[in-house]
């Protein structure tokens, strides 16, 4: 999942030889992975909500404007992939549904920021993380344009950053991501990715959930947590990994991480695992069990 800013794909900055280099790396990226791409109005749609804010219009009508400038960017964004439509996904379940490898919309109705149409497909083709690239490289103590002293803060829990977005809507208004979005976020356990849209090293790496220098939003802890880059990987210590013939997955026979977000039990799952010199009858375990005990599974 990846929200592109309008700023990133229409800056006046070689605008067609970076939407080019975008579809070149999507086209690749989507070998291995389907892809959706949700794409942002920028200043078109900005120059739009402020006519129409001059000719009377309310935040119903710039956001009417605003929506239709979105889709515009991604019709530019489709055509670079060698497909345009001559309409985009008004839906996020009309992309969830679309089948395809690469999916691009722009916005759906007014009140609804492209931030939080990305969380809202994310959550609909049930995504684990989803990137926001913008015209910063992540998320700073305060606007780093405006103060020399800014510091980026390389990770940040999903509370920290309901913290410090706007908390009421209203057109074109701009910021480091969207209440509604972060909402959809936390609730659904998705992690936000935020970088450099104009890096594409930077957003490679985040679509194949590398390490990235932007800021991880970690939705699944209450806690500050360690440096930059997704979740790390299930590490299991003075436990044995074993394979139960009725479960699906690697299960633990000993204790998980106290940072493991998942604590979740299988159906009919006992808290305790018997544990017994060799496997029963059937069974692949390593320890012997005969039932999964606490459910793990990569982020």
């Amino acid at each position: 999942m990846v929200s592109i800013g309008g700023s990133i794909l229409v800056p006046d900055d070689n605008d067609s030889d970076y939407i080019k280099r975008l579809a070149a790396m999507l086209k690749e990226l989507s070998e291995d992975a389907r892809i959706a791409v949700i794409c942002g109005g920028g200043k078109t749609a900005r120059y739009y909500a402020g006519m129409a804010r001059s000719l009377g219009g309310g935040d119903y009508e710039q956001d009417i404007l605003g929506i239709e400038a979105t889709r515009m960017n991604a019709q530019l964004l489709a055509l670079a992939l060698g497909d345009m439509p001559d309409e985009v996904h008004r839906t996020p379940e009309e992309l969830a549904s679309d089948g395809k490898r690469i999916s691009i919309m722009g916005g759906t109705e007014p009140g609804h920021t492209t931030d939080a149409v990305t969380a809202m497909v994310a959550k609909a083709l049930g995504a684990t993380r989803m990137i926001n690239a913008t015209s910063v490289d992540g998320v700073y103590t305060s606007d780093p344009r405006k103060d020399p002293d800014a510091r980026k803060i390389s990770r940040m829990t999903i509370d920290e950053l309901g913290e410090i977005v706007y908390k009421k809507h209203s057109a074109s208004k701009s910021s480091v991501f969207d209440p509604l979005g972060v909402q959809i976020a936390k609730e659904n356990r998705i992690d936000i990715l935020i970088v450099d849209g104009r890096d594409l090293d930077e957003l490679r790496n985040a679509i194949l959930g590398k390490e990235i220098g932007g800021t991880f939003v970690d939705s699944h802890r209450g806690a500050r947590g360690p440096p930059t880059g997704p979740a790390p990987a299930p590490r299991i210590r003075s436990a044995r990994l074993c394979a139960s013939p009725r479960a699906s997955s690697w299960t633990s026979c000993g204790d998980r991480p106290s940072w493991w977000p998942w604590p979740r039990m299988r159906p009919g799952a006992s808290s305790r695992c018997p544990r017994r010199r060799g496997p029963p009858s059937g069974s692949s375990g390593a320890c012997g069990r005969t039932r999964p005990c606490i459910s793990e599974r990569s982020p």
